[in-house]
């Protein structure tokens, strides 16, 4: 029992060094058509590549059976064969991220799960024949169950999960707790988190203690008609308020900062700055649980829901990747893009890790207006996109790389 209770205190201590740390810089190992492509092994080959790069850890489609291929409609929770491969290609792939000391990360979809068998209603909202076998207590009255109403927004289209339930609860820790000791997947990215109650986080994290854990708070940013508005405190304060529901123990993807960049980098870099000065994202309030991004494999890849203007791409890595938070690189801008932007990508990650640049460092904002954005990283970076032009007064600066409406100078 002693040894037990030293390697939770061990777990606990890790959990907080990683996110005390603040030196995380992710890759999204995937896209909505890596089920095709055989996939796990495709990853092991690149992973001394990813490793070599300076990413601390790869997210990771969900590794579960589910209806669909791209995994995100799961049902038998405990079977590793997916259309990514094998469960042996699954072990081999985390056992090689393991030996190059890159973290693996799984994408856990526990909002919602596919049934199995039809039960009261005539619809499938029970999970007979596999384990976790949970009857209609288990799905939310508002989609079809015998549950409690949704803690937070409703999946339409499937039966969603009623965390109330102490078995529910209880049945999703042992399994997160089987992915992170038997599996050895490191940290988790909680899918669809509006969809119940962000108390429920905190007590799975709790409970299966990943070294770093995401959560995927979409939100729709505030507009007027089909303008962005500048202020996006709201926004942003919706984001805040799950952040804190977990026990400050989760990090959110950041869908502030890439809402206002996106608009940004089209010629007005003046939301760049807020009323306060500040970055306007998630980044601006609470840095060192704000995980930036610029696209996944929903807002980009073939599914294009809310995609980064292509031409841009280079000015919105440039951002965050010399900024505060923990940035976040998508794999079909790193791999299927070309050469010229992937060694892009590398160097600004190599310049972060050798400025020590970290999620919370310092920013203070030089310029922001319509056509050019700078700013001053910490002590040692400075930074600017955009097409206008500009370069740090003082002769103790030097460029360390640029590209196209882009540059970054250390002293």
């Amino acid at each position: 029992m002693g040894y037990l209770k030293q390697e939770q205190t061990n777990q606990q201590t890790d959990l907080a060094a990683v996110l005390r740390d603040g030196k995380e810089i992710l890759l999204q190992g995937f896209n909505w058509e890596s089920h095709k492509y055989n996939w796990w092994n495709n990853l092991e080959t690149k992973v001394p590549d990813i490793a070599k790069s300076g990413f601390t850890s790869v997210w990771l489609p969900p590794p579960y059976h589910s209806f669909s291929p791209e995994g995100y409609t799961p049902q038998n929770l405990y079977s590793l064969n997916t259309k990514y491969g094998s469960e042996r290609q699954l072990r081999a792939l985390l056992q090689k991220m393991k030996q190059y000391r890159v973290r693996a990360m799984a994408d856990i979809v526990i909002n919602h799960r596919t049934g199995t068998t039809q039960g009261r209603g005539g619809i499938y909202n029970r999970f007979d024949g596999i384990p976790l076998a949970w009857d209609e207590r288990a799905v939310t009255s508002c989609t079809g169950g015998l549950g409690n109403r949704s803690t937070g927004a409703v999946f339409q289209g499937f039966p969603n999960i009623d965390h109330t339930q102490d078995f529910v609860r209880k049945d999703i820790i042992n399994w997160l707790r089987w992915l992170r000791h038997d599996v050895g997947f490191q940290d988790f990215r909680f899918d669809f988190a509006k969809g119940f109650s962000a108390k429920f986080v905190r007590e799975y994290i709790e409970g299966a203690k990943p070294l770093f854990s995401v959560g995927e708070y979409w939100d729709t940013c505030n507009y007027k008609g089909s303008s962005l508005d500048y202020n996006q405190d709201g926004h942003r304060q919706r984001i805040v308020n799950w952040i804190d529901g977990t026990g400050q123990l989760s990090t959110a993807f950041d869908f502030t900062t890439k809402g206002i960049l996106q608009e940004a980098v089209r010629g007005e870099f003046w939301r760049l700055r807020d009323a306060q000065g500040k970055p306007p994202g998630v980044m601006g309030w609470w840095s060192s649980r704000s995980v930036t991004f610029i696209d996944n494999h929903d807002t980009g890849s073939t599914q294009g829901h809310w995609p980064f203007p292509k031409d841009h791409i280079m000015e919105g890595y440039a951002y965050i990747l010399t900024h505060p938070g923990i940035p976040t690189v998508f794999y079909d801008h790193f791999y299927d893009w070309g050469n010229s932007i992937r060694d892009q990508i590398v160097k600004l990650i190599d310049i972060r890790k050798r400025h020590g640049i970290q999620s919370r460092s310092p920013v203070r904002i030089v310029e922001a207006k319509h056509d050019l954005y700078s700013a001053i990283i910490g002590e040692k970076l400075c930074m600017k996109i955009g097409y206008g032009s500009w370069c740090p007064s003082g002769r103790e600066w030097t460029l360390s790389t640029s590209g196209h409406n882009y540059a970054v100078w250390h002293k």
